[in-house]
């Protein structure tokens, strides 16, 4: 180290700039969206909300319908209504992909969104499966009837 004035000298300073994340939220057939600088990110899980900064470790996460924000310090905090998907952080990188998405400003309305435009979906889907079960257990009967005659 080298005296200055009988002191120490200040370590020289550098400008460390945090690392931050790039987030891109994927649909099934376009880019949602794409931004970075997100210095951090909540998600909703089975298990409840976790968040992502820019240094925890890689990970995957199944997630359910909700609300996912991020936060710019051009845009500040953003919230995105998302239906069933997945995130995947590895390094910097952070992608979502999900069936559907929402943005707004307003967090009463989009959670209003997931409430009724995703869950009545599933519901809907839920009935079409049930009902495509019916059908094919009847197929397969009337396959087995024939089959023996």
């Amino acid at each position: 180290m080298t005296m200055f004035g009988g002191r120490h000298a200040p370590p020289p300073q550098t400008s460390v700039r945090p690392t931050l994340m790039n987030l891109k939220l994927l649909l099934p057939f376009q880019v949602f969206a794409e931004k970075t600088g997100v210095s951090r990110i909540v998600a909703e899980t089975r298990d409840g909300s976790f968040g992502l900064l820019p240094h925890r470790l890689d990970c995957v996460a199944a997630l359910v319908p909700g609300i996912l924000i991020y936060e710019t310090d051009v845009e500040g905090e953003v919230y995105v209504a998302l239906d069933h998907g997945v995130l995947v952080k590895t390094g910097p990188d952070v992608l979502v992909s999900v069936r559907r998405a929402i943005s707004g400003t307003d967090l009463g309305q989009l959670r209003d969104a997931v409430e009724h435009e995703f869950l009545a979906l599933d519901e809907h889907e839920q009935s079409v499966r049930t009902v495509m079960a019916r059908l094919e257990s009847g197929f397969l009967r009337r396959f087995a009837t024939f089959q023996h005659e």
